[in-house]
């Protein structure tokens, strides 16, 4: 993997960059759809590719692992094999999932026995093993295994935790760096900055992960619930030590305003499910704000959906109908929402790269946040 720093903004620590993969380039920064277990739901892999110009997108290896198992992604030549996908592809470690397992899984300096939320079986999930697993998914980017603290938590448990994960990373480099990829193209492992909201913690965290010398690196531990100002603080602590010549990745981050002032802290990569579980409940970002198209105000609106963006769905169903398909529970209408949502996301992170390299991203993104938070 390669990555290569193109422009950088004069008033802001934005930056545009290049990262080269064997499944081909990713412009960042970009934001990447959750494909959990394989698939973005409600999208089919040409809309991924034609309407939405996704690069990258995501899978979990908790998830992959439990179903549809290793031997049937193997089998299939690895997931881009098993879901026809042949642009890059990251997993989650699943180091989040199990930390959303409460009282079904337990941690110990040996890693996390958990119970599958789907049968009741006993399962080990170790650094090592993390490693093999994602070997076999096959993922261009795979991320280390690590503890999600939850928030709000005490120090101590934060601290502890973090020291662990840094005991954890060294085992998944050690069993990462003497295995090889499965399928022909090379892998690459990201480290996971953690620390929970303590300055003092995340400094840590993040020199530690810069040591590594990984070819990227990515900042976890946040979007779990922390007010917004301590995810940009941490945020901006954290890319300020992370090396500026190496992709940053923040973790399941967020709502498109997030997105737009992490950009501005210097974040590279950006996932979130939030595009594709609102769409299902009928909420649509849009490039003037959002809407709820479930309300009445739109039952009579036979304009399109966002026609600034330019993409099949956007432009040519209407409001009204997008709304009557909501409302009868059509499995169309949360089609419609998601490929839109998805849509929206890409356009705004393209627009970001815009404006970034023509020295205007500033004021832009000032105006840009009024309109992502404004109802409509």
């Amino acid at each position: 993997m390669k990555f290569t720093l193109q422009h950088t903004d004069q008033k802001t620590k934005a930056r545009t960059g290049l990262l080269e993969t064997d499944h081909g380039p990713i412009e960042t920064p970009i934001f990447m759809p959750v494909g959990t277990a394989g698939t973005v739901k409600a999208v089919h892999q040409r809309e991924l590719k034609e309407d939405i110009n996704a690069q990258i997108i995501l899978g979990n290896t908790y998830h992959l692992y439990l179903r549809p198992g290793l031997e049937v992604i193997q089998k299939a030549g690895g997931l881009h094999g098993f879901n026809s996908w042949d642009r890059p592809i990251l997993t989650d470690s699943g180091g989040y999932q199990v930390y959303s397992l409460g009282d079904n899984r337990k941690i110990t300096e040996s890693g996390v026995r958990f119970k599958s939320h789907i049968d009741g079986s006993m399962h080990d999930f170790t650094p090592e093993r993390v490693m093999d697993i994602q070997r076999v998914i096959g993922a261009d980017i795979i991320m280390a295994f690590d503890e999600c603290t939850p928030y709000p938590c005490d120090k101590k448990y934060a601290e502890d935790s973090m020291h662990m994960t840094h005991r954890w990373l060294k085992r998944c480099i050690q069993q990462f760096d003497t295995t090889d990829p499965l399928y022909g193209y090379s892998q690459t492992l990201f480290p996971i900055v953690q620390g929970s909201t303590y300055p003092d913690l995340r400094k840590q965290s993040a020199e530690f992960i810069a040591e590594q010398d990984r070819e990227g690196n990515a900042i976890g531990g946040l979007s779990v619930g922390e007010p917004h100002e301590d995810m940009y603080a941490m945020t901006e602590l954290v890319c300020d030590i992370l090396p500026a010549d190496k992709p940053r990745y923040l973790m399941g981050v967020g709502t498109p305003e997030n997105i737009l002032e992490c950009i501005a802290l210097g974040v590279d990569m950006f996932d979130c499910v939030m595009p594709t579980r609102n769409a299902r409940n009928g909420m649509l970002f849009t490039s003037e704000g959002i809407i709820n198209i479930k309300n009445e105000k739109w039952k009579e609106a036979y304009i399109p959906i966002d026609p600034a963006l330019g993409g099949y769905v956007s432009t040519f169903y209407t409001r009204a109908y997008l709304r009557h398909l909501i409302m009868s529970k059509e499995i169309l209408g949360a089609q419609i929402c998601s490929i839109h949502n998805l849509s929206f996301y890409l356009w705004l992170v393209k627009e970001a790269r815009v404006q970034i390299k023509a020295g205007n991203f500033d004021a832009w993104k000032t105006a840009m946040v009024k309109k992502v938070t404004t109802r409509l």
